[in-house]
């Protein structure tokens, strides 16, 4: 099992916390983990990204070649279009169709999916729509939209999610699960 993983968005959006959850599930299942992310100028609004690498075997390097991720995780639609060129031929997207518009000539959104579309195996929908549903972040639906394409169960992610937001209380442990679950549903029917 080898996972090659960028998560990419914008300040703000949870990107880390996506990162940190996959780690600690992968960790949890005797996986090799190597991460690199770097934070945006701004803490909210900048570009952010991780490069997350994980493998049933030793990985020596933190940072995905070009052309050989398997999977980028963003969660704007922009930001997925700045990493295509790390994509692997047969890579997945997940991106967020909802724009984070923090720019003045921010391009025609439907260029940019347009775009996103090329990619064969692409999952592009409105994660904040469901997010509102549930109560709960966008970055919780991605992750669960993320989750068929990860080599992880969900089930692991669901004991990650309890490890991590435990201590923040039952009710944001629960909004969570839920926008996992709806982002994996709607992964998986679509």
């Amino acid at each position: 099992m080898k996972k090659d993983i960028i998560l990419c968005g914008v300040g703000g959006d949870g990107i880390v916390s996506v990162a940190k959850i996959i780690s600690d599930a992968a960790l949890n299942k005797n996986l090799y983990l190597k991460q690199s992310e770097i934070h945006g100028m701004s803490q909210r609004g900048g570009s952010v990204f991780s490069h997350l690498r994980i493998s049933d075997k030793p990985i020596y390097a933190d940072v995905i070649p070009e052309g050989q991720a398997d999977i980028i995780l963003s969660s704007e639609p922009m930001e997925s279009l700045r990493y295509l060129p790390f994509l692997a031929a047969d890579g997945c997207v997940i991106t967020n169709s909802e724009p984070f518009v923090n720019i003045k000539n921010y391009p025609d959104m439907d260029k940019v999916m347009a775009e996103v579309k090329k990619v064969k195996t692409n999952v592009a929908f409105n994660a904040n729509e469901i997010a509102k549903k549930v109560n709960a972040r966008s970055n919780m639906v991605l992750l669960g939209a993320t989750i068929p394409f990860l080599g992880l169960e969900l089930a692991e992610l669901e004991a990650s999610i309890q490890r991590i937001f435990g201590r923040k209380g039952e009710a944001v442990v629960n909004s969570n699960l839920a926008a996992i679950k709806a982002g994996y549903e709607f992964a998986k029917n679509n």
